[in-house]
């Protein structure tokens, strides 16, 4: 049986992003975020409901202030009491789990999208994507970029400005470019 290109995204296989269907996505995704982004001012419980019937589960207490980016926002996982200050970008090609109490800082970018090491392949238009996973209660300054594939264990701290480029292990602190472990 041959996948559609939506379940060879969702499976991180090789994928044509052009595909109507992913397109058609992209698009309701991009009607949601004007909604979305609209509401500032509106009531955190509204945010919240808007985050819910959008998102593939949103924790109890979940806060994610406007403006907000993201690609299809159905992959994105967030648990309770998860924090995420103004103008994060959340690249969810695939899944993007945040666990309870992770706290997130302004312009943060967590990317799950990648694309093919080799020219040749690029020049296809081929793209895949690799799950990253944040555990519970994880802070994240300002201005970090967390890359594909990446999975930061519980506790963890990461510096702003920091670019992830490897797994961070629970309770660890990294900082930097690339990010690295500090005392």
């Amino acid at each position: 049986m041959n996948k559609t290109e939506k379940q060879k995204m969702l499976a991180g296989e090789l994928y044509r992003p052009g595909d109507p269907e992913l397109q058609a996505d992209a698009a309701a995704n991009k009607a949601w975020l004007a909604r979305y982004n609209a509401a500032l001012a509106a009531p955190v419980v509204e945010r919240h409901a808007l985050l819910s019937a959008h998102f593939g589960r949103v924790g109890i207490g979940a806060v994610i202030r406007p403006p907000f980016f993201c690609d299809y926002g159905y992959n994105i996982r967030l648990g309770d009491e998860v924090f995420l200050n103004f103008n994060c970008v959340i690249l969810d090609v695939v899944e993007v789990t945040i666990g309870d109490r992770t706290q997130i800082g302004p312009a943060t970018q967590i990317y799950a999208a990648d694309h093919p090491r080799d020219a040749e392949t690029r020049r296809t238009g081929l793209e895949f994507g690799r799950p990253v996973r944040i555990g519970s209660d994880v802070w994240i300054g300002g201005g970090a970029i967390i890359l594909p594939g990446i999975t930061i264990g519980d506790g963890a701290m990461i510096g702003a400005g920091s670019v992830v480029t490897r797994d961070v292990a629970a309770g660890q602190t990294v900082a930097g470019n690339p990010a690295r472990p500090r005392k």
